[in-house]
């Protein structure tokens, strides 16, 4: 467009007050209805105008109220919103960026502790542990029940103990092979009572001390005809010191471990026992065998029945 034909910008002043006189009207509703959207022509709300501007003791030119009331009937100096839209709607999350920044950007870096925490701890720990178990199954228990049995075979006296060693080897290993921890597990804690049950050294004493029976006698329920005789002994170790042993009660049939128990003799034997103590109250032939090391069982130097009783 030439300079000639183009429209000289309005002066700074001028625009301020078009833009008072739209403010006035925005704010003057009743002459708006009244005269624009009414049936009066447009002099009629320029006069008015001119009026209200004239009480303010400013005088504003028609053209300039010609102007104003141009301007509002064609929403000049008027903000419409923009429409809303993806573009729209970044902006606006943009501009309220201090209301939910920080709570997203703490949200964020919980998320991201917890992601470290869980593929980078946690995860790699529970690969470790599935790991260490695979090994310990595949490896370090196997290891551990040839190591008993080793120990077993090159201690024992007695064939009875490697028949037991192998069974038990040929059973933990099997467990092991089928992911079985508890099972592998108990196979070793059965070689491990083996060997020591092996490496124990005690002697088989009748008890002889005050307040204590050395001698009993019991009618059997399943057979009350009969007399069943039992001296009650205490295993010591070379030390002199008691032992605790695992004991089969003969009667209920379950196995307790105890310090004094009755070992069942025939009547020859118990009559011979309390001869002894009636004696002098010392029981001079109190030994009634000797556990050694590498053996399994007690050798007894005295005849037995081979039953006990824990409870008298």
């Amino acid at each position: 467009m030439s300079d000639a034909t183009a429209k000289p910008a309005a002066p700074l002043d001028e625009v301020m007050l078009a833009m008072d006189v739209v403010d006035t009207l925005r704010h003057r509703q009743d002459l708006v209805t009244r005269e624009l959207d009414g049936a009066a022509r447009e002099k009629q709300l320029i006069e008015r105008l001119r009026n209200i501007y004239h009480q303010q003791g400013i005088e504003v030119p028609d053209h300039i109220l010609r102007e104003g009331v141009s301007a509002l009937a064609e929403s000049r100096f008027t903000y419409e919103p923009p429409a809303p839209g993806f573009g729209t709607t970044l902006a606006r999350l943009y501009v309220s960026r201090r209301k939910w920044g920080r709570p997203v950007l703490a949200a964020l870096a919980a998320l991201a502790i917890l992601g470290v925490g869980y593929f980078g701890v946690w995860q790699p720990y529970q690969r470790g542990q599935v790991e260490q178990a695979r090994v310990e199954l595949a490896e370090t228990l196997p290891a551990q029940m040839d190591a008993l049995y080793q120990t077993i075979y090159e201690e024992t006296k007695v064939q009875q103990a490697v028949v037991l060693a192998d069974g038990l080897l040929a059973r933990g290993k099997a467990l092991a092979a089928e992911n079985d921890r508890a099972g592998a597990e108990d196979a070793i804690e059965r070689l491990t009572a083996l060997r020591d049950q092996l490496r124990q050294q005690y002697s088989l004493r009748v008890v002889n001390r005050e307040g204590v029976q050395s001698g009993f006698w019991t009618f059997p329920e399943v057979n009350t005809d009969a007399t069943n005789y039992y001296i009650v002994v205490e295993a010591l170790d070379p030390d002199g010191h008691a032992l605790s042993l695992p004991i089969l009660n003969e009667e209920s049939g379950e196995t307790e471990t105890v310090s004094m128990w009755g070992v069942r003799v025939p009547e020859t034997v118990y009559s011979a026992v309390a001869a002894d103590k009636q004696d002098d109250g010392i029981i001079q032939g109190n030994l009634v065998g000797r556990k050694s090391d590498g053996f399994l069982d007690v050798e007894y130097l005295m005849p037995v029945m081979g039953g006990a009783v824990t409870r008298w």
